[in-house]
């Protein structure tokens, strides 16, 4: 059987609570101060047997205008929508914002109830009809039944009753989800049971022993019991008003307004891009960065609202913007949302979340508009190729998209799969399933080839850049496995070389110009006329008159070339001479065993500053091995 819930709505005193007492037998007002007043301040909720057997879960909201928040909390989940107006009074300001409300928020299925008959004349009430009709023009109550009732007298009861059932026998079943989600309307704490949350599922199901995460704060605990509609169940399902009893949660710690979902299934954000309708009954144009009161599920947040595609947005018109929020908000693309002024507080506009989780914009770019407009797209994989590209080279994550486009599993498992045999997008990393957008990762073969190619021109005489100065490059790229791949990819095709620690472009080898051909040459006779005893090299430029930026360049590439050995700082010898060395040192090795640092000293007939280094080079070469005050040869 299908879950729906029927929500009220409409001006103050005008018998909202009354009539669901007259349906349903229960009395909604439940808080002292309520009685007291005789006005609606909290949600209350209630249950109703259609005569087709079909249940109703009911939800009665606050009438006055300091209460709309609530109203708008309560409106989460609705299905049907009965409005009420009361005969003596007809359409009232807070009729009109309600049925603004109800639009926004997406609720499609209603009638109107004209309450309080038995208190006008008939040429009265046919007055209020007129209203009613003239009020309805236009709206998703256009063309719903308008049913004449008393609470008092019990006249027009069976027929309202009898509209709602007809109603809700046509409304469709709620679209398949795999995203447990339940908005917190109300904490409480009932002795011998704990903590009780309640609230209308939106989505997905919830079992008892289930474990469950309360977003944005990240609490976690186990459902100890359900109740639906005032009965135990095992579990629940979207469209039923729930309560919830917890294991060890802390009343404390949770608030209307939060959300329970399954842990790592939410991400909370400051920020969420939306497609909004700015109300034609606003007086003037909205302006870019206005204080706003965003409405989602059942929570509040304070925001600016950053419009992306123009300066001010005229009443009746509608744009994309970022709502960049004061506290972080966990939702689901295609939520609706209501936002209200800042002061004075009022309905001003609300619409439809595209990207829940997005980056921060830059205004009035047309590829940021563009890219968000498509969002909006109903085919799956133009929402998920939208999502993954925007996303650049930091990928999105398979957890990430579900609520990015608020696909089933099944579904989005099966969009991702065609997509990945188009070639539209890569999976970077199947542990976590990372997916990248394939313009975005040919943008970073292209970029990581301008970055190698901007280097060989800059450093024409090093072999190739080294991989962690390459990688730097992409601050943005949240996963290394991203930059591996594209690098395996380049050398795969031949495009790169890879070196040890550095990378090359294929074609990229190292020539010296006339200058430093010249300066080759003569730092070559320079160490191999200086023999284990060669100049430092900090004296090398001035010694040979020349640049030392050249001179540093060609010695590097001596070095890397093997013609020159560097032994530690400022110090490098030809190889010759270190060769020649060697080969009297493993002969002396192996025919004394092993020798004293005096020894080497006498064997290469230099000075200590040579003879250090050079004997500390030999050990590092694995030639020879220390062992105190000797060495000796290694693997003797």
């Amino acid at each position: 059987m299908k879950q729906i819930i029927l929500g009220t709505a409409g001006h103050i005193d005008h018998g909202k609570t009354s009539l669901i007492k007259a349906i349903s037998g229960t009395d909604t007002d439940r808080l002292k101060e309520e009685k007291e007043r005789g006005i609606t301040i909290e949600l209350g909720f209630a249950a109703l047997d259609l005569p087709s057997g079909q249940h109703l879960g009911i939800v009665d909201v606050p009438g006055h205008e300091k209460f709309v928040k609530n109203m708008v909390a309560g409106a989460t989940g609705i299905d049907i929508v009965m409005m009420v107006i009361a005969a003596d009074e007809g359409v009232m300001p807070q009729t009109r914002e309600h049925m603004e409300i109800c639009t926004l928020l997406g609720i499609q299925h209603g009638l109107i109830a004209l309450t309080k008959t038995d208190m006008v004349e008939e040429e009265w009430l046919e007055l209020a009809l007129e209203d009613i009709r003239e009020f309805s023009q236009g709206t998703f109550l256009e063309d719903a039944p308008i049913l004449p009732v008393s609470s008092a007298t019990g006249n027009g009861i069976p027929e309202l009753i009898s509209a709602l059932d007809d109603i809700a026998g046509s409304i469709p079943q709620r679209p398949p989800s795999s995203l447990f989600r339940l908005p917190i309307d109300r904490v409480f704490t009932m002795k011998g049971f704990g903590t009780v949350i309640t609230g209308t599922l939106v989505s997905g199901k919830i079992s008892v022993g289930e474990t469950i995460m309360v977003y944005p704060s990240g609490i976690t605990s186990k459902v100890r019991g359900i109740q639906v509609h005032n009965q135990s169940a095992e579990s629940a399902e979207a469209g039923m008003r729930t309560a919830i009893n917890f294991q060890g949660l802390d009343r404390a710690a949770v608030q209307r307004g939060e959300v329970l979902s399954t842990p790592g299934a939410l991400v909370a954000s400051y920020m969420v891009d939306v497609s909004f309708h700015y109300l034609a009954s606003n007086p003037k144009p909205l302006k870019n960065r206005t204080p706003v009161r965003f409405h989602t599920g059942t929570s509040e947040i304070m925001g600016y609202l950053i419009l992306l595609d123009q300066e001010e947005l005229p009443p009746g018109q509608t744009g994309v913007a970022q709502l960049r929020l004061e506290s972080p908000v966990a939702i689901v693309k295609d939520d609706r949302f209501v936002v209200r002024s800042y002061s004075p507080v009022r309905t001003i506009g609300g619409g439809q979340v595209l990207n829940p989780i997005p980056m921060k914009h830059k205004r009035l770019r047309p590829d940021v508009v563009e890219g968000l407009e498509h969002l909006a797209d109903e085919n799956p994989e133009a929402v998920i190729s939208q999502q993954i590209q925007q996303a650049g080279f930091s990928g999105v994550s398979f957890s990430h998209l579900k609520i990015m486009t608020n696909l089933t599993d099944k579904q989005l498992e099966t969009a991702l799969q065609h997509m990945l045999s188009q070639q539209t997008i890569i999976q970077t990393d199947k542990e976590n399933r990372i997916f990248l957008h394939q313009a975005t990762f040919d943008t970073l073969i292209q970029n990581t080839t301008d970055y190698l190619a901007a280097y060989h021109t800059k450093n024409p005489l090093k072999a190739g850049m080294p991989k962690e100065e390459l990688k730097s490059k992409f601050p943005q790229l949240s996963d290394v496995k991203i930059f591996n791949l594209a690098l395996g990819q380049m050398i795969k095709s031949g495009r790169i070389v890879q070196e040890e620690k550095t990378v090359r472009l294929a074609d990229h080898s190292v020539s010296l110009g006339a200058d430093q051909a010249d300066i080759r040459k003569k730092i070559l006779n320079l160490y191999k006329d200086g023999g284990l005893q060669p100049p430092y090299f900090r004296d090398v430029p001035k010694l040979l008159e020349v640049d030392p930026n050249h001179t540093k360049d060609v010695m590097l590439l001596l070095v890397e070339d093997g013609q020159i050995v560097k032994t530690k700082d400022d110090l490098y010898f030809h190889i010759d001479a270190i060769k020649e060395l060697k080969n009297r040192l493993v002969g002396f090795l192996k025919a004394n065993e092993e020798i004293t640092t005096p020894q080497f000293k006498e064997m290469t007939g230099a000075s200590r500053k040579y003879v250090i280094p050079l004997i500390e080079y030999f050990d590092a070469s694995k030639v020879t091995l220390r062992i105190g005050d000797s060495r000796k040869l290694r693997g003797s």
